[in-house]
């Protein structure tokens, strides 16, 4: 169990650094397409080559062009979010929305239970959202909160595009090795955010300005994502998910000491309690 534990945690890190270069980015959009077309081209030989060798049904088929349309979704929406958001605001709501949403839907629709402690989790995740949104705050400037607030439902949404794409991949992991599931969320990801960049005409400046962090999140984001597949092949995804979320508490440390977001010593407390929170529902809940 220790091997996919170190899996999931390196992958919480990578996920967070890259997402830092986003919001040093000139065109969030841009530069997310810039760093998912190079491993996209790269990788392309290898899905080639395995579908070519072993041909899936057309219900596998099917599956992987759910997930390339989920990505396609998840993409764009995740461009926009960062266009509004401050990191250390919306990264800790993204990646925790998931672990707070499936017990909410299993106890009102399913009839399940939870233990005492996943209910303090879920308290947790709440009162962590809740100070994330700035639903509440004072904050300088007429145009501040009701940003802060589109950020946060944007980054809600987010959330449930990536328990959406995890589901489905993990089903996917039965038909398809690893890197070739994440050749296929690649191209999902450039398609929905090819559209944007020809619109843009940026593409040419944000390569001048950022050459060495697109080419090192071209590294990062597929490799992060990679990472969690193998865990996945290794322990059940209810057992290492929630321990793939301390990039929330790293990504907030990032965007408050590196990048200078406001309400520095406020978010990574928060940060810190969403976390505690997804670790008290994915471990004890």
């Amino acid at each position: 169990m220790l091997l996919p534990i170190l899996l999931v945690l390196t992958s919480g890190m990578a996920h967070a650094v890259w997402s830092m270069f986003i919001k040093r980015s000139l065109n969030k959009g841009v530069f997310l397409w810039s760093i998912m077309m190079i491993p996209s081209v790269i990788l392309l030989p290898v899905l080639i080559v395995e579908l070519w060798h072993h041909p899936l049904s057309w219900g596998a088929y099917s599956l992987l062009l759910l997930s390339v349309a989920l990505q396609a979704l998840y993409s764009w929406l995740l461009s926009k979010t960062y266009e509004l958001g401050d990191l250390s605001q919306i990264y800790p709501i993204m990646r925790g929305t998931s672990t707070l949403l499936i017990p909410i839907i299993g106890v009102l629709f399913l009839k399940e239970s939870l233990s005492v402690y996943g209910w303090i989790g879920i308290v947790l995740m709440l009162g962590g959202f809740f100070l994330l949104s700035g639903a509440g705050s004072r904050s300088k400037g007429a145009n501040k909160q009701p940003q802060s607030l589109k950020a946060f439902a944007l980054a809600l949404v987010v959330g449930l595009c990536t328990t959406s794409y995890v589901f489905v991949d993990k089903l996917n992991l039965q038909h398809v090795s690893p890197i070739a599931l994440l050749e296929v969320t690649n191209i999902g990801f450039v398609l929905g955010l090819t559209p944007l960049v020809l619109a843009s005409g940026q593409l040419q400046q944000e390569w001048r300005k950022n050459r060495s962090t697109i080419f090192l999140g071209a590294v990062l984001n597929p490799g992060s994502y990679l990472l969690f597949l193998f865990a996945m092949q290794q322990a059940p995804m209810a057992h290492i998910g929630p321990l793939r979320e301390i990039g929330t508490v790293f990504a907030t440390f990032l965007g408050v000491l590196l990048l200078k977001e406001q309400q520095g010593l406020k978010r990574i407390s928060t940060s810190i309690v969403v976390f505690c929170g997804i670790l008290f529902i994915g471990m004890l809940g």
